[in-house]
């Protein structure tokens, strides 16, 4: 009988092997590569390779035919890549539903230049690629190529008014939502906001969250515990050095995301607070940082990686249906940040 503890290996990552073992996701690589040139001592290839084996790590590519028997192809643009670590998560998504289905997938970035989208469009059109996913690095309204036209497309974190293709993006105000219910449970009632700059959707999307769980809790929302950031560490620092210097101290301070709480958790700091004790702190979009500042930080999830595996499974599998936008969960991840019961008032 299967161990139910045991986790299930189809679900583990090269990322719960790296973190089981205590090294970098690339010396898990160049480890289960066989690549012995690399200066990586013994002990620490024992280590991988025991991480491996406790967690039943399987290689995505273990049993799959050599990827030049593969015949079909997606096309996947993105506008930005080194910019953001979701493009890279969204791209393993997506290229682990095509090896699902024995397909490639192509990915060019094109800096948002016109022309080259087209050119690069033109190239897929002439090889006959099964289709393309158009994406961009912040969730936002788009006009995509005329070309785009002439393939299967999809759209990833964008949409179009048009509606002439199937799109999906993070529920943001959903997660917004969920993040700030979190904190109402925990009895924090004077919870502080802290945006993103205002013209990105994300930011005002997460706001309007935030303030739909305040109105339907009947709580307080307190125009002084907002404040206006930049999705940097300096903003969420200036921000939280504002906030707890006014008339209203805060529970609880809602970063609208995780850089933010980063720069949150610095001013906290510098005064003599406790982030997690005495002000309860929540992030948003799950970055590598939240799991090792000190206390972990609670935050919501954007689920790039789910994001990226729908899209190659819209365009790879057999549904016809008209095109639709797909709004997907993001979910709260709750390490402890969120408690602080010191300054919760019921």
């Amino acid at each position: 009988m299967k161990d139910p503890r045991k986790p299930n290996p189809a679900r583990v990552t090269m990322k719960d092997v790296a973190a089981r073992a205590g090294v970098s996701q690339s010396t898990v690589s160049f480890v289960l590569n066989g690549m012995e040139d690399m200066r990586i001592a013994a002990e620490t290839r024992q280590r991988v390779l025991d991480a491996v084996a406790s967690l039943d790590y399987r290689p995505r590519a273990a049993g799959r035919p050599p990827s030049a028997q593969t015949k079909r192809v997606i096309g996947f643009m993105l506008d930005e890549i080194a910019t953001s670590p979701f493009a890279a998560i969204s791209i393993d998504g997506a290229q682990d539903a095509a090896r699902k289905h024995d397909a490639l997938l192509e990915i060019v970035m094109t800096g948002g230049d016109p022309d080259y989208e087209a050119a690069c469009l033109r190239k897929w059109a002439a090889e006959g690629v099964e289709g393309v996913i158009y994406g961009s690095i912040l969730t936002r309204k788009v006009r995509p190529p005329d070309a785009l036209s002439r393939h299967r497309a999809v759209l990833l974190n964008c949409y179009e008014d048009a509606g002439r293709f199937a799109s999906v993006v993070p529920a943001e105000r959903r997660g917004g939502e969920a993040a700030t219910k979190a904190l109402l449970a925990e009895g924090h009632r004077r919870i502080a906001f802290i945006s993103g700059e205002p013209w990105m959707d994300a930011s005002c999307q997460r706001k309007e969250g935030f303030e739909r769980a305040m109105r339907l809790s009947g709580t307080t929302l307190h125009p002084e515990l907002v404040r206006e950031g930049n999705f940097l560490p300096s903003g969420g620092r200036a921000a939280t050095l504002d906030l707890m210097s006014g008339a209203t101290r805060p529970d609880a301070i809602f970063c609208a995301n995780d850089l933010m709480a980063v720069g949150c958790y610095e001013a906290l700091k510098e005064l003599g607070e406790r982030p997690g004790e005495t002000v309860a702190v929540m992030g948003y979009d799950d970055q590598e940082i939240a799991q090792h500042l000190s206390p972990a930080l609670s935050t919501v999830l954007l689920p790039h990686r789910e994001m990226g595996q729908w899209c190659s499974e819209m365009l790879l599998g057999q549904d016809t249906s008209p095109p639709l936008q797909e709004r997907m969960e993001c979910p709260v991840v709750l390490r402890g940040s969120h408690r602080a019961q010191d300054g919760a008032s019921l």
